[in-house]
């Protein structure tokens, strides 16, 4: 019998990464490891740390999960009081230990390490520049043209040569930092991608998520706002400065963050990722309505919206369907119906509960809407009677060019079919409802103007080049940090 090699979870959007970073700590090593491992779900094909040993750096990455790729014996031979950290989720076809990251390069002032949030969107276009003028690249990830903008710019100060490569990139990006001396955090104008402060005793931390804070025991801080660069140096002194060129009238926190990304417990751009989401289910309980014996969350992004759904409706919550928590990043399977297997292998429904039932199912996304089709067929199986389907979010029907491997357009389900109608049909649920783009923004606490909505709107607050343009609309969302040649 034929056999496939299947990813977990390869019909659901992905992030690029997640970062963190420390300084001034005899642990630094192993609270990177423990970072990471929080934010573990921010990416999961590849993950690496940079140990900064008295101005020696070090690194070890490898393909895989962070309890996979490191061990005591790694931990041990990574030394030193600063760390940089970072999970990777890559695009199809790169070559992901390449490209893993953080990127540890030698330049002019020394040794330096990256690790890079988000996506460049004038990517192509910079890279073709530098090529022409003598720059070798090791990687094809967008993050490494950061390095050599700053080779570039023959300014003597490391602040100086930072800013100058800031002012000439474009799009979506946190990245956390590491030289001989500092460690150093740096958020795009716009915001788009988290990232947070923190601190434990006296060493400062960095990170994409506050859970990784809560898992070593470091306090919250504050965010690193749009358009700040930070330095750390290695006793613990903290210096911030905002240039003026990269100050902008509005942000463009991405919405998505709250709606499936982030962990519950995180704060994401000031606000409880749980609480959110719970007004999320709220707001969708008012604009879709409907007569239900129980909520039944998809586990378990969808659980927080449920909840609220089922407060606001006054509907029983109840887990109708159970998640196996124990699948690897991979499985061996017969090809044919591999999707419907996946889906089997990953969720499990409670038939004795939902037998009879009118249940409304509460998701936080559909993208393609496969998995979702295979979900319904598998709760009529179990007797299901009626399948109300609410969605916390409006339908997707553009990609994303900053960081977010959302497929090509015409792969997207509220493009494929015409009307609301007809998305029900295919998906064979009784009703369909999704959240408005106003409720949507309206539960979000720092003015709707300030979130990026691109993905449902269209409506991009940074342009991409049109070659990166074409590119991701025509055929497939090239950003997550990879340069398509």
């Amino acid at each position: 019998m034929e056999k496939t090699f299947v990813k977990k979870d390869s019909l659901e959007p992905k992030e690029y990464c997640g970062l963190f970073g420390i300084t001034n700590n005899k642990q630094a090593v192993w609270f990177a490891y423990l970072g990471l491992f929080a934010q573990q779900h921010r990416g999961q094909e590849a993950c690496g740390i940079v140990a900064n040993n008295q101005g020696v750096l070090t690194i070890h990455k490898e393909v895989g999960l962070v309890s996979d790729v490191f061990n005591e014996k790694v931990l041990s031979s990574l030394r030193g009081n600063m760390a940089v950290g970072h999970v990777r989720y890559s695009t199809t076809g790169s070559s992901v230990l390449k490209n893993a990251q953080p990127l540890m390069l030698e330049y002019a002032n020394g040794p330096i390490c990256i690790a890079h949030n988000g996506n460049l969107v004038n990517s192509f276009e910079l890279r073709q520049k530098l090529e022409k003028s003598g720059s070798i690249f090791q990687t094809t990830t967008d993050s490494e043209l950061i390095i050599h903008l700053m080779a570039r710019s023959n300014r003597r100060s490391l602040e100086d040569s930072l800013v100058y490569a800031l002012k000439r990139i474009r799009g979506a990006y946190s990245l956390v930092m590491m030289n001989a001396q500092y460690l150093i955090g740096v958020r795009d104008p716009h915001g788009y991608r988290p990232l947070v402060l923190g601190k434990i005793n006296s060493s400062y931390c960095l990170a994409s998520e506050t859970c990784a804070f809560d898992l070593i025991g470091a306090q919250f801080i504050r965010e690193i706002q749009p358009g700040e660069i930070v330095f750390i140096d290695n006793s613990g002194g903290l210096k911030s400065i905002k240039p003026k060129e990269l100050m902008v009238k509005h942000y463009a926190f991405c919405t998505f963050e709250h709606v499936y990304f982030s962990r519950p417990d995180s704060k994401a751009f000031g606000e409880t990722v749980h609480t959110v989401r719970r007004k999320f289910g709220a707001q969708l309980a008012k604009e879709h309505p409907v007569n239900a014996d129980f909520v039944v969350p998809v586990p378990d992004s969808g659980f927080s919206a449920a909840l609220g759904y089922s407060q606001e409706s006054g509907i029983p919550l109840e887990m109708g369907i159970i998640r196996n928590h124990y699948v690897g990043r991979t499985f061996i399977q017969p090809a044919q119906d591999s999707r419907d297997m996946g889906v089997r292998i990953k969720f499990n429904t409670l038939k004795d509960i939902l037998k009879g039932k009118r249940v409304v199912i509460v998701d936080d996304s559909i993208v393609r809407g496969t998995t979702s089709k295979i979900r319904v067929r598998n709760l009529r199986k179990a007797g299901v009677k009626e399948v109300h389907l609410r969605i916390s979010c409006p339908a997707h029907r553009f990609p994303c060019f900053y960081g977010i491997d959302f497929h090509r357009s015409s792969e997207l389900i509220a493009n494929k079919f015409a009307s609301l109608e007809k998305i029900a049909k295919y998906l064979a649920v009784d009703s369909l409802g999704y959240l408005s783009l106003d409720g949507m923004l309206n539960c979000l606490g720092r003015g709707k103007e300030n979130y990026c909505a691109a993905c449902w709107t269209g409506k991009y607050a940074v342009r991409a080049e049109k070659r990166h343009s074409k590119f991701s609309l025509e055929r497939r969302c090239c950003g997550q940090g990879e340069i398509q040649t």
